[in-house]
């Protein structure tokens, strides 16, 4: 949600995105003459396009065919640099491509079989008449389904595609590509295999029925894009109903790797949570589960805005039962002013709303030692270039950015932690020790302003939050008892 009690001015300057995020394939027939290559790449370069690889797809006499990779601000500005290539002589442009919608094509995953079936007798133990004597296995010892079958390492990511980052309700279908990109990071950095379950429709009750029906063929349930207040109902309800871990990474996720981010920019800035005022905008799922666990790690101080303005107790204006909680648990003094006035003396602004929601002159009177973490995407409350020197540390939801704050760093191994020591439930204590384990990959001798996160591909990230989750687990994540199976 975006906090409008006090409207911010919109920069004057029209600026563009940082890096070329959006990349195009053009693949060119170019007539075998000299300068006609040369003429390709100055047309590009003019409208403001930039040249990565140019392959040679098929060489002949008269012609030659290259496959030539550009990147672009956006869809706009590739089609401009098409029409720019395509009205040059001697030049024919056979394809344009979107690389991002070839990396989609029929979808991104797939089921593949760990067992081989090659013979008649390998078909007979997989399947009938083979099956028969595991399913009679499981039907008598109910147990033995966590040791017989996928369930041990397998997610639910179920969504109504209500509430699907930077573009709203867009329904289940147009959900489907999160969802799969989910499952794809499940399986890349946590081993885990996980399948999206995209349903059609936004009765709470209905999806609590359809996700505890399907919930005996997982081992685990990752709710995604459901739009708040919904969102705390259906994992609540899910949690006291199943036996297995609910976790609603839009909440939780968000939360924890907002924790690991806040512990190792307090180390640059020398501060302690208790000292800090923090003002939040957006007060929706992500925005009340990161003031929790923020408040858990001991910031006293929390402003928060929505649409309506500043959150306090004994507001009546645009509060649900989410909001009411909020209210009662955080702004110790009952703050009603604007945003510009709680931004005055701030020492963390954390904006989970929308984008242009807050000023540099906003950033520039807060506290000495400011953090701005700014997470909104695709484009965050303020440009990082346009605080320079005003806060001290900077973090987006971007990866053209420093301080890329991404729940990937949380659930592939906060799942493989849970899954490995068998527990039932995420508790809190299991998501502060995955943060604190998220934040302790960079050694304290290497933080600055620029890196209080690691990289999703740092392969340490996984392996620490996943011993610090199986430890707080065993503790804390009521483990589950599974009695020994004999087979013969």
């Amino acid at each position: 949600m975006t906090a409008t009690a006090d409207p911010p001015s919109r920069p004057t300057d029209d600026y563009q995105n940082p890096s070329m995020a959006y990349q195009l394939l053009l693949r060119l027939r170019i007539e075998n003459k000299p300068g006609n290559l040369g003429r390709v790449t100055t047309a590009i370069g003019a409208a403001g396009a930039d040249i990565g690889a140019i392959d040679i797809a098929e060489a002949a006499p008269t012609h030659v065919v290259r496959d030539i990779r550009i990147g672009c601000h956006d869809e706009a500005h590739a089609h401009r640099v098409v029409e720019a290539v395509r009205t040059l002589p001697g030049i024919e442009v056979q394809q344009a491509s979107d690389r991002t919608f070839q990396l989609h094509r029929h979808g991104k995953i797939r089921v593949e079989n760990k067992v081989n079936i090659r013979t008649m007798a390998e078909l007979a133990h997989v399947y009938t008449p083979g099956v028969g004597r595991v399913s009679m296995a499981i039907h008598d010892n109910p147990d033995a389904v966590w040791s017989l079958t996928t369930k041990v390492n397998t997610v639910a990511i179920v969504t109504d595609g209500t509430a699907v980052l930077g573009l709203g309700d867009i329904g289940p279908e147009a959900a489907m590509p999160v969802m799969e990109g989910k499952a794809m990071l499940f399986k890349s950095f946590g081993e885990i295999d996980a399948w999206p379950i995209c349903l059609d429709t936004k009765d709470s009750d209905e999806i609590i029925r359809i996700v505890k029906a399907i919930a005996p063929g997982f081992g685990g349930i990752l709710l995604e894009d459901i739009s708040a207040p919904r969102c705390f109902e259906i994992e609540d309800t899910l949690r006291e109903l199943l036996d297995i871990p609910v976790f609603h990474d839009d909440q939780h996720g968000t939360a924890v790797v907002v924790l690991a981010a806040f512990i190792n920019a307090l180390k640059v800035v020398g501060k302690r949570p208790e000292q800090v005022k923090m003002v939040v905008t957006g007060v929706g799922a992500s925005g009340v589960a990161v003031s929790k666990i923020l408040m858990n790690y001991g910031v006293k101080n929390i402003i928060g805005f929505d649409r309506t303005g500043a959150v306090y107790k004994g507001r009546t204006d645009g509060m649900n039962f989410m909001k009411e909680w909020f209210a009662e648990h955080t702004n110790p003094e009952g703050f009603d002013g604007s945003l510009t006035d709680a931004m005055k003396g701030a020492d963390f602004f954390l904006g989970l709303s929308g984008p242009r929601t807050i000023t540099p002159e906003q950033v520039r009177s807060m506290a000495d030692g400011a953090i701005v973490f700014a997470l909104a995407n695709p484009e965050p409350e303020i440009r990082p270039e346009l605080i320079q020197g005003m806060a001290q540390v900077i973090a987006t939801g971007r990866s053209d950015f420093p301080n890329q704050v991404n729940n990937v760093l949380c659930f592939p191994g906060l799942f493989r932690g849970t899954f490995d020591a068998k527990a039932t439930t995420i508790s809190e204590e299991m998501k502060i020790a995955a943060a604190t384990a998220i934040a302790g990959t960079i050694p304290d001798d290497q933080l600055s302003e620029d890196y209080i996160l690691p990289s999703v591909f740092n392969p340490d990230v996984l392996t620490r939050v996943r011993a610090a989750v199986m430890e707080e687990a065993l503790r804390t994540g009521r483990p589950r008892t599974i009695s020994a199976a004999v087979f013969i």
